[in-house]
């Protein structure tokens, strides 16, 4: 693979994880084309950063489920990072509103690479939540690597009614579909797959309101607004979402990881109360408006997620959750500083 890149299209750019592969892209001088459902959204973008309104553009796609929908986007680009994946709603409809999107937009992103031999490679974004069993994950003698696949089946994904179990099975199917692709299709380019962990850090996409948030940003300001009790946190997973993006424009850089799965977690784990001890202790607000909970609280065992050779492959240093946290905090206060006040 050439290591230059000079265009590189960015699909789901105005989202968490996709606005910080775009600001690590246009960090390096390198043109960014992205792709949003919302044209709002990128409007934004361009006006946060209006040092790089000439190498940002983009385009809205409003349905991943369209064949060829990514066609006309990957014309002359040097790589395609694909990042974009459906919003999936509670119990509705699993399959046309999650599935089918998330794995027919992962198809088209491959073919619109396929159609352009400008393409050197793919990155794509898929998640633990491909890699990990649920029932497995209170067992801390048990570490998961990137050769495991969750046993979610995609009838179970269908027809599940939480959050998790959809989002299960939209990552896992799309991987799997993207990695059939390659070995069907033996295409020009390679393919390289991220699977970050539960990702947390600064937001730097387009958001308003706290509703807006993503799911484990918004478990974030819960606990820095003071919700009483802590909330659930989930898994106790953790990595810094500028770490994620660090990720994926490292693979575009590293002929040597072509055709490789990368699992990308910090070694330090999360829970609600470790990060509203931390915040009590570092911040004078917070001693006053976050609840205390069961303070000094140890985070629960957990299986292990490897995340070393992934590190190792694309020269990430993690950072440090306490860096996270100390970031996070005060800049989501910041943002929504009028809830505060209110």
């Amino acid at each position: 693979m050439d290591p230059r890149m000079s265009l590189v299209l960015v699909t789901g750019a105005t989202g968490f994880i996709g606005a910080h592969v775009v600001d690590e892209l246009l960090r390096r001088g390198i043109k960014v084309r992205g792709t949003t459902r919302s044209l709002a959204k990128a409007q934004q973008m361009l006006r946060d950063r209006p040092e790089f309104v000439d190498n940002l553009e983009f385009h809205v796609i409003n349905d991943l489920a369209v064949p060829g929908v990514f066609d006309e986007e990957a014309q002359d680009v040097d790589a395609i990072i694909h990042v974009a994946s459906p919003i999936v709603q509670d119990g509705k409809e699993n399959e046309q509103a999650v599935l089918i999107p998330a794995i027919e937009g992962t198809k088209s992103a491959l073919n619109a690479a396929k159609k352009h031999p400008t393409v050197k490679r793919v990155v794509l974004t898929s998640s633990i939540a491909a890699i990990f069993d649920p029932e497995r994950m209170n067992d801390g003698s048990i570490t998961f690597t990137s050769k495991d696949w969750g046993p979610i089946t995609y009838e179970e994904a269908k027809g599940g009614n939480q959050y998790l179990t959809a989002y299960r099975g939209a990552k896992k199917f799309a991987e799997l579909a993207a990695w059939d692709f390659m070995k069907k299709e033996s295409p020009h380019f390679d393919l390289v797959t991220i699977c970050p962990s539960v990702c947390f850090g600064p937001v730097v996409h387009p958001v308003s309101k706290p509703s807006e948030l993503n799911l484990s940003s918004s478990i974030f300001w819960e606990v820095v607004s003071g919700a009483d009790p802590l909330p659930n946190h989930g898994l106790a997973a953790f990595v810094d979402v500028r770490d994620v993006a660090l990720a994926h424009v490292e693979a575009l850089f590293r002929p040597e990881v072509g055709g490789q799965r990368f699992i990308i977690n910090s070694s330090e784990r999360f829970s609600s109360q470790l990060l509203a001890d931390t915040l009590r202790k570092e911040f004078a607000w917070a001693r006053e408006e976050v609840t205390r909970g069961n303070e000094g609280e140890p985070v629960p065992a957990e299986a292990e997620l490897e995340g070393m050779t992934g590190a190792r492959a694309l020269g990430i240093h993690y950072r440090s959750l306490k860096s996270c946290i100390l970031d996070t905090a005060s800049q989501l206060r910041e943002l929504f500083r009028k809830e505060k006040s209110a």
